[in-house]
């Protein structure tokens, strides 16, 4: 829709990973590559370079390599900005990251694996805050996952959940604890495409907003006792 509205006559679509949902081929005027099963410079290339002169509009989805290696080639691109899974898991789950008297602190995150985080940002760093916790790309990794949350902050009654597939058609979400993450994501067969959230902000309790409470003064009225 937003090249639609530009005006834009050679539009393609730079994807990191090919996670898209079928109806994409609806848009037929859209063209879009995988570039997980090609080295990015040698599929901007082959794909892009040609074009390049006759306006061709790249939009990439993730990574800032992308958006270098397209300026590196004098391709024009523009950033197309969307809701990160993360907001949908919250919605699916029908819940908010930051309730008053709980948490007011979400950390992004993931496992450590072939890629590696910093040793400051490993989970159990990270899990002695306690704050409202949303792990990327560590599904597969439950066990190990558990045991580095357990390190910190979080009990095994810690509330907990699997969101696979967030807003997709086939969403599913799990409630679970920490104490119970591996064996919630192993019986409903979550192993990959999920997130997995961590914290209290998934439980019952939660003080009351200052913003709808009567006896609260704000620039727009007076508390009333």
């Amino acid at each position: 829709m937003r090249q639609k509205k530009s005006g834009w006559k050679r539009p393609a679509l730079l994807f990191l990973v090919l996670l898209l949902l079928a109806q994409i081929g609806d848009i037929v005027y859209l063209q879009y590559f995988d570039t997980s099963r090609r080295r990015l410079p040698v599929l901007m290339y082959h794909h892009f370079a040609d074009e390049a002169k006759e306006g061709t509009v790249v939009t990439p989805v993730r990574f800032r390599e992308q958006m270098d290696a397209l300026d590196a080639l004098g391709i024009p691109w523009d950033d197309t900005p969307g809701v990160s899974s993360f907001c949908g898991a919250a919605a699916a789950l029908e819940t908010e990251y930051t309730l008053p008297g709980v948490s007011q602190s979400v950390i992004l995150t993931r496992m450590s694996g072939r890629t590696a985080v910093p040793e400051g940002e490993a989970i159990a760093a990270l899990a002695a805050h306690g704050a409202s916790m949303a792990i990327f790309l560590s599904a597969g990794m439950l066990t190990e996952l558990q045991a580095e949350l357990l390190k910190g902050a979080y009990t095994p009654d810690t509330p907990a959940a699997l969101v696979y597939k967030a807003t997709w058609p086939e969403e599913k979400t799990v409630r679970c604890t920490v104490g119970t993450l591996a064996r919630a994501g192993q019986e409903h067969q979550i192993s990959k495409t999920a997130l997995v959230l961590v914290g209290n902000f998934l439980g019952k309790d939660y003080q009351r907003s200052k913003l709808y409470d009567p006896a609260f003064t704000t620039g727009f009225r007076e508390g009333q006792p």
